[in-house]
């Protein structure tokens, strides 16, 4: 597996180890508690894999277009920066359904894994460039996607051991 998604797959094992029901639905009023964070992780695991699955499937190169200037600086401060901006609403097709925990955090490790075999495929495929379009992020590479599920994974990891009570170990 990838170093950045390797890192990310030992974030989210790490916060998640032995909770129970109840930590599992832990949240403050109106927030995500720790199995709808894990359940929107896997789908957002899930959906990036599948996208380029389809795209690896048609045999051609996927279609990109050139990056606008906001995607660049949001890219950017994301990407490079590791910089994850709140308040944004999440897409409908990575929102929770409902799963609990154990169920969330299993298929969200397993999309994570299925999207480290696409994106490497992707690369190998089409080489370093654009492998496929981000909804907010436009063009990315792979390295960049990989960079990019760390970040927005490690934001909720956090917001996950915060509601958990639990400190990263050091």
């Amino acid at each position: 597996m990838d170093a950045w998604l390797e890192r990310l797959r030992q974030e989210i094992a790490g916060a998640t180890t032995g909770l129970d029901d109840a930590a599992w639905r832990r949240a403050p009023q109106g927030r995500w508690n720790s199995a709808q964070i894990v359940e929107h992780l896997g789908r957002s695991y899930g959906t990036t894999a599948k996208m380029l699955e389809v795209s690896l499937a048609s045999g051609g190169p996927p279609d990109i277009r050139p990056a606008k200037l906001q995607e660049k600086l949001l890219r950017g401060l994301i990407v490079t920066l590791g910089v994850f901006p709140t308040g944004a609403k999440a897409p409908a097709m990575v929102m929770p359904t409902g799963q609990d925990g154990p169920a969330a955090l299993k298929r969200a490790l397993e999309n994570l894994e299925r999207m480290d075999v696409a994106l490497a495929t992707a690369e190998q495929r089409w080489g370093t460039g654009a492998v496929a379009m981000h909804f907010r992020l436009g063009p990315m590479k792979a390295e960049e996607w990989r960079k990019f599920h760390y970040v927005h994974g490690c934001n909720h990891v956090k917001q996950m051991r915060k509601r958990l009570g639990r400190a990263k170990p050091q």
